[in-house]
């Protein structure tokens, strides 16, 4: 090393030791948190869609029972029309299905019946006379058939 030459006195270039992975930048910061909103949100929404559903869960459970235990008699029938007008209560509230009866229940259930009403019609007379009838001529599995549609089609 020489005193006279100052050039000599310099020393190398040394590159600036990185900063790490800690603390994160700002951006990334950022980033957490949208994602992590956008995650809750999700979260929210899923729940909220589950629970608005329950009904529906609810009703198809009740309506496998039914059909477990299947029988041709009134009080089968009165059942099966309950849980239908459970299910249209729930899915239906400001039409209020629950005070209706007879032919105005019936028209209720084809015109909400997400297809095939012309040949529902039948069925559905079937489901909601064999209620009161001392002997149903009815068959449960077509009442079970038209309920499992009708259920099938009601959406929240």
């Amino acid at each position: 090393m020489n005193p006279q030459d100052p050039l000599s006195q310099l020393r190398d270039i040394h590159m600036p030791q990185s900063g790490g992975f800690w603390p994160p930048a700002p951006g990334w910061w950022i980033l957490a948190i949208i994602l992590i909103l956008l995650l809750a949100l999700a979260v929210w929404l899923v729940r909220r869609r589950r629970r608005r559903n329950l009904w529906i869960r609810l009703a198809k459970a009740e309506l496998a029972n039914l059909e477990r235990h299947q029988q041709p008699t009134a009080q089968w029938f009165a059942q099966l029309n309950t849980l239908l007008k459970r299910a249209a209560r729930e899915g239906y509230p400001n039409l209020h299905p629950e005070a209706l009866s007879g032919d105005d229940w019936i028209e209720f259930l084809l015109t909400n019946a997400p297809n095939d009403r012309v040949a529902s019609r039948p069925i559905v007379e079937a489901i909601v006379h064999s209620t009161w009838q001392p002997v149903t001529t009815a068959d449960p599995g077509q009442a079970l058939a038209f309920a499992h549609r009708w259920l099938g089609g009601q959406t929240c």
